[in-house]
C-alpha cells in the first residue's frame, strides 16, 4: 500500500485539526495561493468526478507553510 500526496495531506489535516481556510493561510505564508475549491479537490475520493492529485509543488509549500506557522518565521541573522 503505496502513500499519496493526496492522503498525506488528508492525514496532516485530520492530525493537526486543519480548516480549509487555515489551510489557506498556512500557504500565503509562502506565498503559494491556493483557493478552497482546490482544497477540496484534493481532499475528494480518487473515484470523484472532480478528484485532483496532490503535486509535489503543492504538498512541499504546504509544508514549508507549516513549519512557519508552528515555529515562526526565521530570525534575521
Amino acid at each position: 500500500m503505496k502513500l499519496t500526496n493526496n492522503d498525506i495531506m488528508k492525514k496532516l489535516r485530520v492530525a493537526l485539526k486543519l480548516r480549509d481556510d487555515e489551510i489557506v493561510e498556512i500557504c500565503a505564508l509562502v506565498d503559494f495561493k491556493v483557493t478552497k475549491s482546490e482544497l477540496g479537490a484534493i481532499f475528494r475520493n480518487e473515484d470523484h468526478a472532480n478528484y485532483k492529485e496532490c503535486g509535489d509543488q503543492f504538498l512541499r509549500n504546504f509544508l514549508n507553510g507549516l513549519v512557519i506557522h508552528l515555529r515562526g518565521p526565521m530570525p534575521k541573522k
